[in-house]
């Protein structure tokens, strides 16, 4: 007898597609969200159009956290939803195949994937919010290339000031400039110039070359007459502005990787808010991952509406209970790492009563002749579609009413 057997691979096909599809969507939604403010973060300080990207491809491993699990779970209560309204179900259960049974390959799947999202939760996703804060460290701090804006003066290190009207071949070159240079003595040169572009010094690191083409220099100098020069091309040298380091890895909690939040969680030589924070941290991450065990369940129960309905209302009380349990984990944590309450509280204690939600929704489905996990909302959200629906029929003849009696020359009918 063969492990899996035609049957489970038809519930692995059942799943697979809406799995990924959910996936992508929910990730690709979250993205683009956070795609138009970084383009517009990214415009405002000057910076190239590709680091908006670079930035992206940091946010994956963020969103990817929250895309997975809700991924997997939508992609098993689609398919038992499938089963359950073309009656496939009935025929499974009939011939002794129980939900445990049918759960088989969910399982097989969601732990795959909860080794996955142990990677990407204690690995990938610190490393990348790093990377991630670098990048916007550098933009705000302004490298000369992502700092100085088109239309706008730029001034380094308050001895040069900058105005460029126009700027091609991707910043190579830079048309409509004008400088204005002051030294310690008060000497100031305004430059104007057609066009002109950066080169690397190679003899001084901290010093790069203005290569000015087709312009005039008004050299003032305090005492005497100013003086005017034309030039075809001038170096102009400007001295690159001091550009602070960037903080060490680990300034924040959720920089560190999780053997690094152990040792700081449980080390002696780590301050009581050092200890607050490893440990909140640590148990935050285990309780995302390890409550991905229960989501096959929820999603088997939240499925399967009443009989001959075909209501959509589980898929809705299933993405708000997962969107709602991440949130709470969120404030538990952050919370807990001020030390107000025990990590162990905060972040374990709604996992046990989520986990207890979810079991007795199983176990009234999977148990109960007849039972359903949201029995009272569907009757509830029944009643409520049939009175809509009632409310609307009722315009629609009242509309067609007064249509008729206007046709006839009548007086239109009122509502009573």
């Amino acid at each position: 007898m063969t492990f899996f057997t035609a049957i489970d691979r038809y519930v692995f096909r059942l799943v697979l597609m809406p799995m990924i599809g959910v996936f992508l969507l929910a990730a690709s939604l979250l993205m683009l969200e956070k795609m138009l403010r970084l383009m517009e973060f990214v415009s405002s300080e000057g910076g190239p159009v590709r680091v908006v990207f670079k930035m992206l491809v940091n946010l994956i491993p963020e969103y990817a956290g929250l895309a997975i699990p809700l991924g997997l779970m939508l992609g098993i209560l689609f398919a038992f939803r499938k089963l359950a309204t073309t009656s496939e179900l009935d025929v499974l259960r009939a011939v002794g195949w129980s939900y445990t049974r049918l759960l088989r390959v969910p399982y097989v799947i969601t732990l795959l994937l909860m080794a996955v999202n142990f990677a990407i939760v204690g690995y990938l996703q610190p490393l990348a919010r790093y990377s991630y804060a670098q990048m916007e460290f550098e933009l705000r701090s302004g490298a000369l290339g992502a700092a100085i804006k088109v239309g706008e003066f730029t001034a380094i290190e308050d001895r040069v000031a900058l105005r460029i009207e126009e700027s091609r071949d991707d910043g190579r070159r830079l048309m409509g400039i004008f400088a204005r240079v002051a030294d310690d003595k008060g000497q100031v040169l305004s430059i104007s110039a057609r066009e002109g572009r950066f080169l690397a010094n190679r003899e001084n690191r901290n010093t790069i070359i203005f290569r000015l083409e087709d312009g005039t220099i008004v050299q003032d100098i305090p005492g005497k007459s100013p003086r005017v020069l034309s030039f075809t091309q001038h170096d102009l040298p400007i001295d690159l502005p001091a550009i602070e380091r960037f903080r060490a890895r680990g300034d924040e909690n959720r920089e560190y990787l999780l053997p690094e939040l152990m040792h700081i969680g449980w080390s002696d030589q780590s301050t009581s808010v050092q200890r607050a924070g490893g440990q909140a941290n640590f148990n935050y991450r285990l309780v995302e991952v390890i409550m991905m065990l229960m989501l096959p369940l929820m999603a088997v129960a939240l499925a399967i509406p009443p009989k001959r309905s075909t209501s959509a209302l589980g898929v809705f009380v299933s993405i708000v209970l997962v969107v709602a349990y991440h949130k709470v984990n969120q404030y538990g944590a952050s919370v807990a790492e001020l030390g107000r309450i025990n990590p162990l509280l905060a972040l374990w204690g709604p996992f046990v009563l989520f986990a207890a939600l979810i079991g007795w929704m199983y176990y009234r489905v999977a148990f109960v002749p007849g039972g359903q996990a949201i029995g009272a909302l569907e009757s509830a959200y029944a009643k409520l579609v049939r009175r809509i629906t009632d409310l609307l029929k009722r315009r629609e003849r009242l509309r067609e009413a007064r249509e008729q009696a206007a046709a006839h020359g009548e007086e239109p009918a009122r509502a009573v």
